[in-house]
């Protein structure tokens, strides 16, 4: 069914190494939930993708519970490092994108997953009735932190 039985959707990251970890964690199975990953599992744009993703989760779906799940260790390579010609990254830099953000990067997991956790419970499209919570998971354990408000 396209419904998911537990009526949850997670924004989480693209990680692999989260492919097995996330539903032994949670208890879910296919078809539990709605599982929307990118790299570093936050939301970019409040008009993007991710958003809108949740939102017709919510709207079309009957979702009524969203969980953002960051990750330790989790990283995003370094353009250089892949060949990206320094000229090129700079004038990205020059044109006002901040790129390490762009790119996944932040300060702290926990950081980033209060600030994604803000962002959704402070959008004007959320439905003020679905609950909103962040996680952080051990990427070698599995084991589920909650990220205080």
């Amino acid at each position: 069914s396209k419904y998911p039985d537990k009526k949850l959707a997670i924004l989480t990251c693209m990680d692999t190494r989260l492919l097995e970890l996330l539903p032994a964690a949670l208890g879910i199975k296919n078809g539990d939930a709605k599982i929307i990953k990118n790299a570093g599992g936050v939301i970019v744009h409040p008009y993007g993708s991710v958003v809108r993703s949740l939102l017709v989760g919510i709207l079309e779906v009957g979702v009524e519970e969203v969980r953002v799940i960051g990750h330790t260790d989790c990283g995003v390579e370094k353009l250089v490092e892949r060949g990206i010609d320094q000229q090129h990254i700079d004038i990205v830099r020059h044109s006002g994108i901040d790129l390490e953000r762009w790119l996944g990067g932040f300060e702290s997991v926990e950081s980033s997953v209060h600030e994604t956790v803000r962002r959704l419970k402070e959008h004007p499209l959320m439905p003020k009735n679905v609950r909103i919570s962040g996680f952080i998971m051990d990427s070698a354990t599995g084991e589920l932190t909650r990220v205080e408000e």
